[in-house]
């Protein structure tokens, strides 16, 4: 199957391309960075849960296990599906883009990743008329709620749950002018 890649140019002078279909990788970069987290004492995804086993569904298929590559190395991956049946169960399919499990490797942190790959799905998403783009995070991860409210997204729902724990929904014009 062939990759499809999306190109755009950073705030600086980096290039970062977007390849699809790429799980094995995808999940490496993820556990890389979830060990890192770990090792930092912050609440992340343990390794059990990344595996592909545990990451495709019927809404997150292999093409939509991603990784960014800037100057021909990958520098984030994230899983980016059509559909998201378990937090937007009434939307309809290919209305958004559905943005999960981001991650950036350390040695690209602090440059800016989530707004360029928010740019790089723009793109694919107006390729594809698709409005939004959503994604969700648990609320009480201030640190996650800054980057992604910094980069343009915005609340638009909060899950409570019986456990005390809350879920924050974002969302992000796909047409909408964002800095």
């Amino acid at each position: 199957m062939a990759r499809a890649e999306t190109t755009i140019v950073s705030l600086d002078v980096n290039k970062i391309k977007i390849r699809f279909d790429e799980v094995e990788t995808a999940i490496a970069v993820m556990r890389e960075v979830a060990s890192w987290g770990r090792k930092q004492g912050f609440r992340v995804w343990p390794d059990e849960w990344l595996t592909q086993q545990e990451l495709i569904t019927s809404d997150a298929q292999p093409e939509n296990f991603c990784v960014g590559v800037i100057d021909g190395e990958v520098a984030c991956s994230f899983i980016l599906q059509w559909t998201d049946a378990e937090y937007w169960p009434n939307a309809p399919k290919y209305e958004a883009a559905y943005l999960h499990k981001f991650c950036v490797r350390r040695k690209f942190a602090g440059l800016g990743m989530t707004k360029l790959v928010t740019e790089a799905i723009r793109e694919e998403c107006r390729q594809r008329g698709i409005q939004y783009i959503r994604l969700d995070t648990g609320l009480d991860e201030k640190v996650v709620r800054k980057i992604y409210l910094n980069a343009g997204y915005k609340i638009v729902d909060i899950i409570d749950y019986p456990n005390g724990a809350s879920m924050a929904l974002y969302e992000m014009e796909v047409n909408q002018c964002h800095i």
